[in-house]
């Protein structure tokens, strides 16, 4: 017998499936890998996408504070700011309120480019939705909300 399994196959997960945390890493799979076949050929990530999504509603936000926002490591924020610099999205500007920081503004094509953005995003939020049932959604939305405070 192979030691590989064919994909029709079962395959046993166990207490896997039983496992919250499994669960929600598969479905969080599901979403992004839906996510960069609709948005990679913008160059942008999901978690590109939390950045612009913060600095659009919170303009003037330092780096540090999106990072803390969206549970990020600092260091890994300057390379995504880097990235939406580059992209002509997102600009850094010294902050009113700290001169040591950096606050964040998305540029007028940032703007524009976001709008967009977002109609497609929510165009493959609403497709991955349709297995869900009336209500549904907005439950899961209220019981996540409750894992990520």
């Amino acid at each position: 017998m192979s030691s590989s399994q064919g994909a029709t196959d079962e395959i046993s997960f166990g207490v896997l499936g039983e496992m919250l945390g499994y669960r929600l890493r598969r479905a969080q799979l599901t979403f992004f890998n839906n996510f960069s076949s609709v948005c990679s050929d913008l160059g942008v990530s999901p978690g590109l996408f939390g950045v612009l999504s913060i600095a659009k509603e919170n303009p003037g936000l330092t780096q540090t504070a999106v990072a803390q926002a969206l549970g990020n490591d600092r260091s890994a924020m300057v390379a995504a700011v880097d990235r939406l610099e580059k992209l002509e999205l997102i600009e850094r500007r010294p902050s009113k309120k700290d001169r040591r920081s950096y606050a964040l503004y998305l540029t007028e094509h940032g703007e524009r480019f976001y709008e967009d953005l977002v109609n497609r995003v929510q165009r493959h939020e609403e497709q991955l939705c349709e297995r869900l049932k009336p209500g549904e959604k907005e439950w899961l939305l209220e019981v996540l909300g409750r894992f990520s405070s």
